[in-house]
């Protein structure tokens, strides 16, 4: 028999999440809220190492134009993230005033994590260190490998890339399906989703199709100079949205979104770099969000923002989001801050747009790791590499 690839899993855990959601009692619902937490942990404990893993040995065998790439796909990612930001601008400002009006923003929101089922224990494993400095890490372990051409080093970390790609393979790929459903389960028995997006569907349709605005573009882009079929490319890439569509995490997804890059036909050392760097500095998909849903907000609080206005604050989420953790929500509370400091929110305002942001989050984050593979593949091409589909 065939074995069941890993896209109609997610699809399966998607839904029969939402019916377990529907019919199962709360101490179901609080079971794998529980298998939740314990995976949740593990992966938050797994998420620096596979940074290193990967992201060191990458740069190191990359060699002397180590930090050459890693300044153009630091500098890539960057200017996706402002262009996102630029056209859910002048989308927010043409089309929000068909259906909004001025001012009527009641801002009595309430967190909606609260209506979740929670677990029923939970064991902590902590990280040996965050994400941030895991990045550091493998910066200067990769860029120090490839300035000394030394081998015992590169071995070394080589060995460690074959220990966490076997983590991957082994435990975290499989249990993936089972960690989405229990995801849909509770946010469907909460009725959270449900509720927000009543009110905000529209907001939510725009930003949506923002999403795959710009992912088209991006893969028109990649397709255009790497020397592939977009729509090919894009599709392949499918498995990763679907997969972060349910973790709600680009760091949590990077195990399928480079195994998708690589079927793509991406080099291995290339993609290897390019996924875990991007999985935290790329985040176009909450960029769109971020903008789209702030924009609605203070649009409803009778402010209309001129481009100039706004612009800081894009341009300042592409540096605040890199310190977002790789956990749902990342994203909006790393930009708290600039939200209040440059758009002038205020507290009722900062609660609902964490309110709106993790209502939506998943769609936002999957674009963020499809929209990665696209870079991969011009980071491919501008390291003189040809893809060669797997």
């Amino acid at each position: 028999m065939k074995k069941i690839g890993l896209l109609p899993k997610l699809i399966i855990a998607i839904i029969v999440g939402i019916l377990l959601g529907m019919v199962a009692p709360e101490w179901i619902i609080a079971v794998l809220a529980t298998f939740n937490s314990i995976f949740g942990a593990f992966l938050s404990f797994a998420i620096p190492l596979i940074i290193i893993g990967f992201v060191a040995p990458g740069i190191g065998d990359l060699g002397e134009g180590a930090g050459r790439l890693l300044a153009i796909t630091a500098g890539i990612a960057y200017v996706s993230q402002v262009i996102a930001g630029s056209l859910t601008y002048f989308a927010s400002v043409t089309l929000f005033p068909t259906f909004l009006k001025t001012g009527s923003l009641i801002t009595d929101a309430t967190n909606p994590e609260e209506a979740l089922v929670g677990a029923l224990f939970t064991v902590e494993m902590p990280p040996v260190f965050g994400v941030m400095t895991a990045l550091l890490i493998a910066f200067t372990l990769g860029l120090g490998i490839a300035a000394i051409k030394g081998d015992t080093l590169k071995k070394a970390m080589h060995e460690f890339q074959g220990i966490i790609e076997l983590l991957i393979s082994k435990i975290i790929i499989p249990l993936l399906p089972f960690h989405i459903l229990g995801i849909f389960a509770n946010m469907t028995y909460a009725g959270q989703v449900v509720t927000i997006l009543s009110v905000f569907s529209r907001v939510f349709v725009i930003v949506i199709a923002l999403h795959l605005t710009i992912l088209l573009i991006q893969f028109t882009i990649a397709g255009s100079y790497g020397g592939g079929n977009p729509i090919r490319l894009l599709k392949t890439m499918i498995p990763a949205y679907f997969t972060a569509l349910g973790t709600q995490s680009s760091a949590a997804t990077i195990p399928v979104t480079l195994q998708q890059t690589k079927i793509n036909g991406v080099k291995d050392d290339i993609a290897d770099f390019v996924i875990p760097l991007c999985a935290t500095i790329h985040l176009s998909g909450s960029t769109i969000t971020l903008t789209g849903c702030s924009m609605a907000i203070m649009m409803l609080n009778g402010i209309t923002p001129s481009f100039m206005q706004i612009l800081p604050f894009i341009l300042m989420l592409g540096i605040t989001m890199v310190a977002a953790p790789g956990v749902p929500g990342g994203a909006v509370m790393a930009a708290l801050g600039i939200l209040e400091s440059i758009l002038g929110f205020s507290q009722p305002m900062l609660s609902l747009m964490i309110a709106l942001y993790i209502a939506q989050d998943s769609f936002g984050t999957a674009t963020n790791v499809t929209g990665d593979a696209a870079i991969a593949v011009i980071v491919n091409k501008i390291n003189g590499n040809k893809l060669e589909r797997k």
